[in-house]
């Protein structure tokens, strides 16, 4: 029998489909994927996330007019090797599967823009010299060990690479030639040598080579520091060209003309102050119902912090940044931040509640909505706006609605007035909203994963906010449960610990 889902698609000639979550998983699982899906030859947006799915049709061929394939967070084991019809297909989305290879086929969609293959178990990632049109190439949390085969001249749309999780070993000196990349993130792997070459990709914005043993110690502790530029500039000094045979500068040894970029940086020029949590500090209380809809929770103030018009606007940008890389896209986690001297006195709660009983403010809007028409009207909005921008993707805070998508409950967290003051992993409240005026900021992280990977994203942004303010001065925060029973505490002191000594860490 028919999917409704399908049915409905085909009587209204419509060119997308979305089909996710626990009904659609159930199904695959009696009866597979149905396949009078592949008969609506007129869809341009297909999109399968969050269910059993662990292979993919090869009827797939049969939608040749597929622009954006998403399949992320399912159970794939292999893709087909006729998705080489998919001639206009320009987004394809297998993040967080069980992939282990792609097809070498992919190579041979010539419209292909963007491919996001992150958090799957990938040992191998195909040659991808002839789609030239390729933008943005996403293979993070693999097991590569080898840099993916991007790196020639006719790639000149090439902007993003994210390689951050692997083992690859070594960036190939062509990389030079991506005359159009400003976004390189490789961190958490095996380089140890960065090639001179990188430092010919002039529009490089967004660098990111951290957890690297890198065997120069001096560019180390540059890139430790995040920043970008700096980088650059060493490496265009310092570091070994294979074209033209120039040599790295010795340890020690100055070139005349050229300045020594590390000398100009002292150690621990970066500061984070760790304060015990005070006897009269509100706390969270974590409820027993969350724990099956977003479990984990940790939070922290960072006090006396003093705004200009520059940092807040860094700190926003940094918090963007960290959601797509760290956060994975909010998959692993979700920063939230609030303005403490807007929350009143006493605990905060951190609950789950049906979408219809939930109610909240949204930041930046003026009207309340409960949690179903919020994400009803997000819904519409996004809807509205990809057509008006003719865009396959969504953009902005509705690319994650598909993480709510058909859950029985919401998260939030509550104020001593019962306010929702968050609502993760979509969106904060007005009630608590952020200005350059706070002093007294609450931070706040929640995920589905594990604490470790919550408190992972804290620590991080806790230290790149040192490098924009210089010292941070951090109080802890709890969580109890109901009863009052200690849960958690954030920073503990096996918390914020670093490899390098860029920021010194100071607890009480």
């Amino acid at each position: 029998m028919t999917w409704q889902e399908i049915q409905a698609a085909e009587k209204e000639n419509r060119h997308e489909i979305i089909l996710a979550g626990k009904e659609i998983s159930n199904r695959i699982n009696e009866t597979g994927l149905d396949t009078h899906l592949f008969t609506l030859t007129n869809l341009n947006y297909l999109d399968i996330h969050e269910t059993s799915l662990k292979n993919l049709p090869d009827e797939i061929h049969k939608l040749i007019n597929l622009q954006t394939l998403v399949l992320h967070s399912n159970k794939l084991e292999e893709i087909t090797d006729k998705i080489v019809h998919l001639t206009k297909l320009k987004v394809l989305d297998l993040s967080r599967n069980c992939l282990k290879t792609i097809p070498d086929e992919i190579s041979k969609l010539p419209q292909l823009v963007s491919i996001n293959a992150s958090s799957n178990q990938l040992e191998t990632f195909p040659k991808l010299s002839q789609n030239s049109k390729l933008s943005v190439v996403e293979v993070s949390n693999n097991k590569l060990t080898n840099f993916p085969d991007v790196c020639y001249p006719d790639m000149s749309n090439l902007s993003e690479i994210r390689c951050s999780g692997n083992e690859i070993t070594s960036i190939p000196d062509t990389i030079g030639c991506l005359s159009a990349l400003k976004v390189f993130l490789l961190n958490s792997n095996k380089v140890q040598i960065i090639p001179g070459e990188l430092a010919d990709c002039s529009k490089l914005k967004e660098l990111n080579l951290k957890e690297n043993p890198i065997s120069d110690r001096r560019l180390g502790k540059l890139i430790s520091q995040g920043h970008a530029k700096q980088v650059l500039d060493y490496v265009k000094q310092n570091c070994e060209r294979s074209t033209n045979g120039k040599a790295s500068a010795k340890k020690g040894k100055k070139t005349p003309g050229k300045i020594d970029i590390v000398e100009c940086v002292p150690e621990c020029m970066y500061r984070i102050n760790v304060q015990h949590f005070p006897d009269d500090c509100f706390k969270i209380v974590v409820t027993d119902n969350v724990k099956k809809v977003r479990p984990y929770l940790i939070a922290c103030l960072v006090l006396n912090i003093q705004f200009s018009e520059e940092t807040f606007k860094k700190f926003i940008q940094l918090q963007t940044k960290l959601h797509d890389t760290v956060c994975e896209k909010r998959n692993a986690a979700t920063i939230a931040t609030h303005d403490a001297g807007k929350l009143g006195n006493g605990d905060l709660t951190y609950t789950a509640v049906a979408p219809n009983d939930l109610r909240i403010k949204p930041l930046n809007r003026q009207q309340e909505f409960t949690g179903a028409q919020l994400f009803k009207k997000l819904q519409a909005e996004a809807e509205a706006l990809r057509k008006e921008k003719k865009r396959n993707v969504y953009s902005g805070i509705h690319k994650y609605l598909y993480l709510l998508e058909g859950k029985p409950q919401y998260p939030c967290l509550l104020n001593s007035s019962n306010e929702v003051i968050s609502f993760p992993p979509i969106t904060n409240s007005d009630i608590s909203k952020m200005t350059v005026d706070t002093t007294t900021l609450l931070i706040e992280v929640t995920g589905t994963s594990s604490q470790g990977i919550c408190k992972k994203v804290a620590d991080t942004l806790l230290k790149e906010m040192s490098l924009i303010f210089g010292t941070l001065t951090i109080q802890q925060m709890k969580n109890t449960d109901i009863e009052g029973n200690l849960k958690s505490v954030y920073p503990s002191r096996t918390d914020l610990v670093f490899e390098d000594s860029t920021v010194l860490v100071e607890r009480e």
